[in-house]
């Protein structure tokens, strides 16, 4: 009911945009509280899809279709011809759901539980994935300095997009790895063992209108919220790259952010790290080289080389704590505290920078 509701934010930002003549921030806010009731919509469509096929074709699915409303704001902003403030959106992505996400849940969770507990096989495997991201998303920006700096110095017609193309291809070869790996030859070791809740599942033709009519609509919205962007920064005396980091992240990962902490509050702790950690290295593996694959159709190259260096220390970060973190098995809510504090710092960081 409550999602069924929500939905009648969705047609706001159209309606200020095309019928009334007012600042461009109230159809930014208003676009991006649409993008986070479809991309819910869309996430629930995908979860009922994947019903009514087999683990490893669901996984897929989730894979493929779980990130769409991202996907489509990243690729908006891009068409603009802001690649920089895409980069900041992927890394506030991968910290809003590793930190924040996580963090939050942990939080909530342990506020009835002294501590709660979670296969470290699975949290191990997923946090060795977000190393792999790490070392990953740090390769083009070290290669490009060494070429410019050491190797070739003063050259600037490096060419970082086919570095960028082949490491795109090469993340998007590993995710699949993982996939065959954690669904089907070896589902058994790493399934979570949460069911699905007891509720009708949608019929097929449901399943496909809801994923279209959703897609279709945040397509709408992240339209509207790319081309407000810019003004909106500069009504709010912010910068693009925090709107990025903060704002645009969080509008794609919202609804992974209230699912962790719906699960947390049930005890679910193993399927939170799954959310929180797994969407993270679903932007570096799947949605960044996605994003670069898919600028060259736009006409807008991007590559994976981020020129903010404080892009790379917050993903180093948050990798780090995030391995710390599932290490043990086991969390407190202090855990999550700490994890709610490095966004904070790094918020503010990004906010000064």
């Amino acid at each position: 009911m409550i999602r069924l509701s929500l939905l009648a934010l969705v047609p706001v930002a159209p309606a200020l945009h095309y019928l009334f003549s007012i600042p461009p921030i109230w159809v930014f806010l208003a676009g991006i509280l649409g993008i986070g009731v479809l991309a819910d919509w869309i996430r629930a469509a995908t979860d009922q899809l994947a019903r009514h096929t087999g683990p490893a074709v669901g996984g897929l699915l989730s894979v493929s279709l779980g990130s769409v409303a991202e996907l489509m704001l990243a690729m908006f902003v891009l068409a603009q011809g802001q690649p920089s403030v895409v980069h900041a959106q992927i890394t506030g992505s991968i910290i809003g759901t590793g930190l924040l996400g996580l963090g939050l849940a942990i939080v909530v969770g342990g506020v009835t539980q002294e501590r709660q507990t979670f296969k470290r096989e699975r949290a191990g495997l997923l946090s060795s994935l977000l190393i792999l991201v790490l070392i990953a998303l740090l390769l083009p920006a070290v290669a490009d300095f060494t070429a410019r700096r050491v190797t070739h110095p003063g050259n600037v017609s490096l060419n970082d997009e086919d570095l960028s193309l082949l490491v795109s291809a090469a993340l998007l070869l590993l995710y699949v790895g993982n996939l065959v790996y954690t669904l089907v030859t070896h589902r058994d070791v790493f399934a979570t063992g949460e069911a699905h809740e007891a509720e009708r599942a949608w019929p097929l033709w449901q399943c496909l209108a809801v994923l279209a009519a959703a897609t279709a609509g945040a397509a709408v919205e992240s339209d509207l919220v790319s081309g407000a962007l810019t003004a909106t920064a500069k009504a709010l005396h912010l910068s693009t790259l925090f709107m990025g980091v903060i704002i645009l992240a969080l509008v794609g990962t919202i609804a992974d952010l209230f699912s962790a902490v719906w699960f947390a509050r049930q005890d679910r702790l193993g399927l939170v790290m799954s959310i929180c950690i797994g969407s993270s290295i679903q932007v570096a593996l799947v949605v960044a080289p996605l994003l670069v694959l898919l600028s060259w159709l736009i006409g807008q190259p991007m590559t994976l080389v981020f020129e903010n260096p404080l892009d790379l220390f917050a993903i180093a970060g948050t990798a780090l704590i995030v391995n710390a973190i599932a290490g043990d098995g086991e969390t407190t809510w202090f855990e999550g505290v700490l994890l709610i504090g490095v966004y904070v710092v790094l918020g503010i960081a990004f906010f000064f920078a």
